[in-house]
């Protein structure tokens, strides 16, 4: 499904983390592959409340908890900057999808890294 908010379809999801070498790009492809598949989810469920999308987003941060055990085995982890560009991601699509009281703790709680 393709994503049609354009504010989110034109970001280049996890640039930094492409950018350092530290993070090895097929792993940061599957971090990218996470984020595109929450807007699919929040575009196809349309949430009309922080509570809907809180679930949406602890669904995709039990992918990154996932994830970060391949980041391990790759030699790196998803370390402080890592999280917090992560972090940043999963702000900027609250934003993007109308949700700016989201709270940028809640939208990862359960966590793990």
């Amino acid at each position: 499904m393709p994503i049609t908010n354009q504010q989110v379809a034109g970001r280049a999801f996890l640039r930094p983390m492409y950018d350092d070498s530290y993070f090895p790009d097929r792993v940061v492809d599957r971090g990218r592959a996470i984020l595109l598949r929450l807007c699919e989810r929040i575009e196809a469920d349309q949430p009309s409340d922080l509570a809907t999308l809180y679930a949406l987003t602890q669904d995709a941060t039990q992918e990154f908890n996932l994830l970060d055990q391949e980041f391990v085995a790759a030699g790196s982890e998803i370390e402080t900057v890592a999280r917090e560009w992560i972090c940043d991601e999963f702000c900027f699509l609250a934003s993007a999808y109308g949700f700016t009281a989201a709270d940028a703790e809640e939208l990862t709680a359960g966590r793990d890294w």
